[in-house]
């Protein structure tokens, strides 16, 4: 099969058309890929800054397409099915957390930047009919791991008001998607005008440049007081302006860390007297995916793209992430 192939860290991928074909076994399926998407976790596996590291390795944590096979009979009903994959394996049997055994599909196992995978039938679920192969690859991991951080960690009510930080990336991009069709009031910031005004065309209220040394006083103006829950992938020099910005009562939920992985000093005062909850999270759980499903296909929710290469230009792809100029997610398309 046609593959990209990261042979070690600081290498370009390589697109590769001799590779072998996933073998399953009893209670998994072999996915033929129609679509995948990048994500940040890709970048971070290249340039080697990944915990479990291993080489060589197929990348790709999003993908859909159709069941070619499945290792048991009395699964023959998937055969044919349009399907999208949850990449986060193996959670564990606390809502509340990710057990030892958690991981994520693209590393410690070969991912979706391939014509074929195979996952566990457990990871499994139908693709949302309204959307494309394309649209529906963008969906798993972003939209997870936001959806946790807005729903399950930052329990968003209809009519709160939310900040979603360095809009743009692929998750800050469904938060805002999930936030509006839910009926918040969003604000955004960016490095970017550009993604600004397409975070406005989206249905946000407003939004900053965080490069302005008096951002947060303007955001606050903008948005005529605090916020009731914050969003932020960054953990850049900014985090400790959330603690002004934020209402009483502010849920703040981070992730990833970007910018730097580290919480700047924070006003232990304020946090305690406003109640601010700051909570971390990571991807989510099957019963959050299925409530993310739920909410796509009630409220006919399409993921927001940015571009589309096919499978042989992915280190093209990957250097546009690495710009930072994205809007969206970047797609992967391996077939028609």
């Amino acid at each position: 099969m046609k593959a990209i192939v990261l042979h070690d860290k600081h290498q370009p991928l390589s697109f590769e058309e001799k590779v072998d074909i996933p073998v399953i076994g009893q209670g998994e399926a072999l996915v033929k890929l129609k679509a995948a998407a990048l994500n940040r976790r890709d970048f971070w596996i290249q340039k080697g800054l990944y915990a479990g590291l291993k080489f060589p390795i197929i990348l790709g944590s999003d993908g859909s397409g159709t069941v070619e096979l499945v290792g048991d009979e009395w699964n023959d009903a998937w055969i044919g099915k349009e399907v999208i994959i949850n990449p986060s394996f193996s959670w564990g049997e606390h809502e509340a957390y990710q057990g030892k055994d958690f991981n994520i599909l693209g590393l410690p196992q070969d991912g979706t930047f391939a014509e074929y995978v195979k996952v566990p039938l457990t990871q499994l679920y139908e693709k949302p009919a309204h959307l494309s192969f394309q649209e529906a690859a963008a969906l798993p991991l972003a939209g997870l791991t936001s959806w946790r951080a807005l729903f399950v960690k930052g329990k968003l009510q209809k009519g709160e008001r939310v900040l979603v930080v360095g809009i743009g990336s692929g998750v800050a991009s469904f938060a805002l998607l999930w936030a509006v069709k839910s009926g918040a009031e969003v604000y955004v910031t960016s490095s970017k005008k550009e993604k600004i005004d397409k975070a406005i065309e989206m249905g946000a209220l407003g939004g900053v440049l965080y490069t302005d040394d008096d951002w947060a006083d303007q955001l606050r103006n903008m948005a005529e007081g605090g916020f009731d829950v914050i969003i932020d992938g960054a953990l850049g020099n900014g985090f400790a302006k959330h603690i002004d910005l934020a209402n009483p009562g502010c849920r703040i939920v981070f992730f990833g860390g970007t910018a730097s992985g580290d919480l700047p000093v924070l006003n232990a005062r304020k946090i305690f007297w406003k109640q601010i909850s700051i909570l971390g999270t990571t991807m989510g759980s099957p019963a959050d995916f299925e409530a993310m499903l739920s909410f796509v296909n009630r409220y006919q929710v399409r993921p927001v793209i940015d571009s589309v290469y096919p499978l042989k230009d992915a280190e093209l792809a990957v250097r546009l992430m690495d710009s930072g100029n994205q809007f969206g997610k970047i797609i992967l398309k391996i077939a028609e």
